[in-house]
């Protein structure tokens, strides 16, 4: 990881002063790599392909808070983004093989799952009883939430394998990934009158 100390600019273009790291160690060119324990893992293993799906999610939210022009859904859409990076960790670190002090390091608060829930509460209480299904559109930040929505799905399947053997808090990590999931599609279709197009595309014609 590169760790940042500071930010410059020079010509309006951001100059990075970091520790001197490499991103590049050559050490997973055979198709091995490592987990935070140290255990060496074909990188077709369950747990990569998870890292890969939440990494692919925290992206496209990313790219959401681009285009979101609610301030407080453009924090809440970071600090999941924080969370995500935690779930990484979990997930980067099954029990068999870590040390106590590892296991420790890479907790995951069932608390963010119960936030989720509070925000999927409050947003229920804004829109009308929906009795059809959602066509995924409307504002582009109401359409990116969307995507995401289906990577969080994605994210939520590739956890499922790690469920019986992967140990620490991964049960509290997928309990999440579910609830987030809901939470993006109650979020897009909050979004969806901020995009200059109230209510057009919420309902499916019948």
């Amino acid at each position: 990881m590169n760790r940042c100390i500071n930010w410059t600019w020079n010509h309006f273009v951001p100059v990075v002063q970091c520790r001197s790291m490499k991103i590049y160690t050559r050490t997973g060119d055979k198709g091995r790599t490592s987990t935070y324990s140290g255990k060496r893992l074909p990188k077709d293993d369950q747990i990569f392909s998870a890292l890969g799906a939440v990494d692919t999610l925290s992206s496209m939210l990313g790219l959401s808070r681009i285009h979101c022009k609610q301030d407080n859904v453009s924090r809440d859409l970071h600090t999941i983004q924080c969370n995500l990076q935690d779930i990484g960790s979990v997930i980067a670190t099954p029990s068999e093989g870590a040390t106590s002090e590892q296991l420790g390091r890479v907790r995951f608060c069932e608390g963010h799952t119960s936030r989720l829930e509070r925000k999927i509460d409050e947003y229920t209480g804004q829109l009308p009883p929906l009795t059809n299904f959602i066509l995924p559109s409307g504002s582009e930040c109401s359409a990116q939430l969307h995507v995401a929505r289906t990577f969080a799905r994605s994210a939520e399947r590739s956890v499922v394998p790690l469920l019986h053997h992967h140990g620490g808090d991964i049960e509290a990590v997928f309990t999440y990934l579910n609830r987030l999931s809901d939470y993006l599609f109650y979020c897009s279709a909050v979004l969806l009158p901020a995009g200059g197009r109230p209510g057009g595309d919420i309902h499916l014609p019948t």
